[in-house]
């Protein structure tokens, strides 16, 4: 693997960990909690990061989603936590696959993080560009999700 490869995996882990890190103490009924004054809860936000960052490479790659398609109702763009259902995986099973996400799409991906496909509509048409914008996109979660936590604990 190339050496810029290795160092976007490795901030991309580094990233990841300040988001569990964030969560680790956090209760399944806080995470469940939606403040006044937001839309969403912990548990959405954990769930749309994790969905962003599959969702960008399939809208690359054109394969099939590596979770079930329900994650686009529960935690797609524009969802909130009303869609919810008993099925909607809980704080644990998110944590979960939220820590081995990065594998598995270094598993998956390892050997055409520079291969071309037809550009996404921001122009990015390599996994490798794709996942340096789903850095951002992280980063703006954590911050909702530190917002919430400041709100639950004032």
């Amino acid at each position: 693997m190339k050496r810029r490869h290795e160092v976007l995996f490795e901030q991309l882990k580094t990233y990841r960990n300040e988001l569990l890190t964030e969560v680790e103490e956090v209760t399944e009924e806080e995470a469940d909690l939606i403040p006044e004054g937001f839309n969403n809860n912990i548990r959405w936000n954990l769930g749309h990061v994790l969905l962003d960052q599959y969702l960008w490479i399939q809208a690359l790659t054109k394969e099939e989603l590596p979770l079930p398609a329900a994650f686009n109702d529960w935690f797609g763009f524009g969802t909130n936590p009303s869609r919810f259902t008993v099925e909607t995986p809980k704080l644990p099973e998110l944590l979960g696959l939220l820590r081995r996400q990065l594998d598995d799409i270094l598993e998956r991906n390892r050997y055409r993080l520079e291969q071309e496909f037809p550009s996404t509509d921001m122009g990015m048409h390599t996994i490798e560009q794709v996942l340096v914008r789903t850095i951002f996109h992280e980063g703006l979660h954590l911050g909702a999700i530190q917002a919430i936590k400041r709100r639950l604990h004032a």
